[in-house]
Formats: C-alpha cells, structure tokens, sequence
C-alpha cells in the first residue's frame, strides 16, 4: 500500500484511495464468491456494482439480469433470454442468489420492507412482502444497508417479510436457509454464533466497534478482534471507476 492510500486507510487506484462506498461495493461483490452458475439478484445500485464486479473478477459464472426477461453482461449486453416460467423454476430450485434491502433487520436476520409500526394499523406503508419469504427459505440470501442505525437495526421487526434463522428453524425451514452477510455503510455482519445472532464481521476503514453499536438497536456480537474490511484491488476500483460507474452513481448513496 502507498502512502496516499495508507493515510486514507484503503488501496490506492486509478483516482485515489478507495472510498467507503467503493468499500461497500466490494463487500457486497463478496457475496457471490463461489456462488457459481446462479441467477443474482441484487437489488439497489451498490449491490448491482457488486454483482457486476464479482463477474468481472472472482465469480466469472454468474448469471446477470435486467430484472425483467433478458440475461445481460456487465455492461448490459444481451446474452440471452430469461422467460418468466423459468425464472420461477431458478427461484424455487435455489439456483438464484439475492441482495436485498432491509427497512428493518433484526439479530437473527428477520427483514421488513412491507410497512412501519402495527400491521393492522401501520405508521408507514413500504415496499410490501413481496418476494422476500420465498427468497429466503430457497434461495441464498444477503442484505445491503445504505444507512446505519437503530432505525434499521431493531431489537424486533415489526412485520417478518425476509425470513431469519430464529423462524427458519422453529418452523422446520432450517435445511434450506441460507442466509449469508448484511452489509452496511458501516461494516459487515454475518451469523457465526452459536445461537444464529447478528455478529460483527469486519469494519470499514474509519469506522469504530463503539460507533457501531450505538448504531444498532440491540446486542451485537462483537468478537475480541475485529478486522477491516477488504480492501479493494487496484484492478477492481479501475473496473468500478473506468468501467462499471464511471459517472461515480455509488458516492451519492454511502456518505464518508
């Protein structure tokens, strides 16, 4: 590492050292590492640069999408043709691996993105359940937080739309959960813990263990040593930089 890149704590590229957002891009391209040939699914604009990258890099087999009825490249080139019947049957074979958004995420990955406050009487309608119970007992599963805090990450979700490993296994879906890392603006999480909770996996660079918990919303697991998030590769900040965001789309979504 140079000392431009060591003074801004990340891998210095085409442009200067790597940004948080660039951090997060990478962490979610990690995702779908050895996933294979699979359908992704990222849902929001840094998992989609993620997907992209991993492509382009360490998970040349993935299978890219325009979310509609086409197979696309990288750069949005058409490989082929996806009709909607056979999405199904990569959905409900496990064959597709998603990203998505979480308004609220509890400790052992239960996610809300249908609506705010009581169900029958809510405070704010989002989203709706959607595809997220299906997603989450068949196919592998992460998510992408663009904004940490207790707002998000709650001792209780006030609707289950994504399932979590609690559920999963009191209702005898356990075998086919797969429920991977939630990525934030903040750091990365997964459920290596004995009893499936929320644990904190590696910080991005500038970020503190403190910061973090008063962040959240509920006991996080927090090992003796954390470590850093990944840093970028000189080659996948060009590829993000000069290739899959040249116009710098990833800044405006992750602040620092």
């Amino acid at each position: 590492m140079n000392a431009q890149a060591a003074a801004a704590g990340g891998t210095a590229g085409p442009g200067g050292a790597a940004s948080r957002a660039e951090y997060c891009v990478v962490a979610c391209a990690e995702e779908w590492r050895g996933a294979g040939e699979v359908l992704a699914s990222p849902m929001g604009l840094i998992p989609s640069l993620g997907a992209r990258l991993a492509r382009l890099t360490f998970s040349p087999d993935l299978l890219l999408t325009d979310g509609e009825a086409l197979l696309v490249g990288p750069d949005g080139e058409v490989e082929g043709w996806l009709p909607y019947r056979r999405h199904l049957d990569l959905v409900a074979g496990g064959r597709r691996h998603v990203m998505m958004g979480a308004s609220q995420i509890d400790r052992y990955g239960n996610q809300n993105i249908s609506c705010i406050g009581d169900w029958e009487r809510p405070d704010r309608q989002l989203l709706g359940v959607r595809g997220a119970p299906a997603n989450t007992v068949n196919n592998p599963v992460g998510y992408w937080v663009p904004r940490h805090s207790r707002r998000v990450f709650v001792e209780r979700v006030d609707m289950v739309c994504g399932v979590g490993h609690d559920r999963a296994a009191a209702g005898g879906a356990g075998r086919f959960h797969r429920l991977g890392r939630v990525v934030s603006d903040l750091g990365v999480f997964d459920f290596a813990t004995p009893d499936r909770s929320m644990r904190l996996a590696s910080l991005h660079p500038g970020v503190g263990v403190e910061e973090v918990r008063e962040a959240t919303g509920f006991a996080l697991a927090v090992p003796a040593e954390v470590p850093y998030t990944r840093e970028p590769t000189a080659e996948e900040l060009r590829l993000l930089r000069e290739v899959l965001d040249p116009a710098g789309l990833r800044e405006r979504e992750v602040r620092g």
